[in-house]
């Protein structure tokens, strides 16, 4: 077992970095139009998803941490929308949309795994 000492060691914050990778990587081919609108929406989503697990990873209590995380997943649905609409106006294909909607799946059970960890 592996000592979690900082909010890099979860597993959350790693699979949501990659994803703020991945974002970043495909809304820099989005439409230039887009940058103050869906491109800007979409990266502030993501990157609010793994600064939410950072910053609740440093709370004290338990409420404190899982408040936090809860609004790590509200902007993870955030980014979950923004994702179809980007699908839907065809600056995802259908390939890119479900590797990208299928990490953040993937970032929402680890996310939801921590809540649960704390819960108990």
């Amino acid at each position: 077992m592996v000592k979690i000492r900082s909010f890099t060691d979860l597993v959350a914050w790693q699979k949501g970095h990659k994803l703020v990778l991945i974002v970043y990587k495909w809304t820099a081919r989005f439409p230039k139009r887009e940058m103050y609108s869906l491109i800007d929406q979409m990266r502030r989503a993501v990157v609010s998803v793994t600064s939410n697990i950072a910053e609740g990873f440093s709370r004290r209590t338990s409420k404190e941490k899982i408040q936090f995380y809860h609004m790590a997943l509200g902007s993870l649905s955030e980014l979950q929308n923004q994702l179809i609409i980007a699908k839907d106006v065809n600056y995802l294909n259908s390939v890119t949309y479900r590797e990208i909607a299928n990490l953040t799946i993937e970032v929402s059970k680890l996310i939801n795994g921590l809540v649960k960890s704390l819960s108990t």
